[in-house]
């Protein structure tokens, strides 16, 4: 039994997590037919992430583009994967967490 990619795995909680206007696009990402824009957009993601102090601009532009460069970077797939499972686990949490918070407060 051969392990499953982390990517591929991260990619597919990913497309599953974003409301669903955003699903193709992710969808879209993920498939061989995206390289040519994936590359340059994932740079520019992690050098836009290092002017993360300007409005608009963030800090999670960095494992954006880190995911979207990890698809062609072989060396890149099992950790880029490994921090978007380890995101989407923090971010599943933080919503149930948010969705318990709203339930007692409308039970009140």
């Amino acid at each position: 039994m051969r392990k499953r990619d982390p990517l591929n795995e991260a990619m597919e909680r990913l497309e599953k997590a974003v409301p669903r206007r955003l699903q193709p696009a992710v969808h879209w990402m993920h498939s061989p037919r995206s390289r040519p824009v994936r590359i340059p957009l994932g740079v520019v993601c992690i050098v836009a992430s290092f002017f993360w102090f300007l409005p608009i601009i963030g800090v999670e532009l960095f494992p954006i583009g880190l995911l979207l460069i990890a698809h062609d970077v072989p060396f890149l797939r099992r950790p880029a994967g490994r921090l978007a499972i380890w995101l989407l686990d923090h971010f599943e949490r933080l919503q149930q967490a948010w969705h318990r918070h709203w339930a007692a407060r409308a039970g009140r």
